[in-house]
């Protein structure tokens, strides 16, 4: 049976669940560089910087039936400098344990839908490489891989390479 997701706007009352979630890829894998797991009051400020929507936008996809919250997906401000704000960078995590089930797929779809109305020229991502799944995501939504920064995140007593890709709207 195909799961039921509702796709949305966060709520504050997610932040605790989003951290969690996060927190996941923190300790567990180099798919995120951040090394040190988050709390609710050291995330707020990440979670409020999505909360004026606009450019930035932070959407929650969460089991229609029960209401657990499954993943989410940004945009996030790319570069701090205004000429690059009209780009962003575009994040999509599932809870570890909702992976492949498309969940990633219908929060881009959603989240790619709702920033079309927005001053969005350019979308990049950038994924921890090996990471196919993140590469094909990418690709599928029309994003074209521009290069691979190599050994520039040490996470786990290794060096790891980021892939980076692009994306026009």
């Amino acid at each position: 049976m195909p799961l039921l997701l509702a796709v949305r706007s966060a709520a504050p009352a997610d932040l605790p669940a989003l951290v969690e979630l996060y927190n996941h890829y923190v300790l567990e894998t180099p798919i995120t560089f951040d090394v040190d797991p988050f709390t609710v009051e050291t995330r707020r400020t990440w979670f409020d910087d999505h909360a004026r929507g606009g450019r930035y936008q932070l959407l929650v996809a969460s089991d229609a039936g029960t209401g657990a919250l499954l993943g989410y997906a940004t945009t996030s401000r790319w570069r701090p400098k205004a000429a690059y704000d009209q780009t962003v960078e575009s994040s999509v995590y599932c809870r570890h344990d909702a992976v492949g089930q498309g969940i990633g797929t219908r929060l881009y779809a959603a989240l790619f839908e709702t920033i079309a109305r927005q001053d969005v020229h350019r979308v990049v991502a950038g994924a921890t490489m090996p990471n196919d799944a993140s590469r094909a995501l990418h690709l599928r939504f029309g994003f074209r891989e521009v290069g691979v920064f190599s050994s520039v995140g040490f996470k786990f007593g290794k060096y790891w390479d980021v892939a980076w890709f692009e994306k026009s709207l």
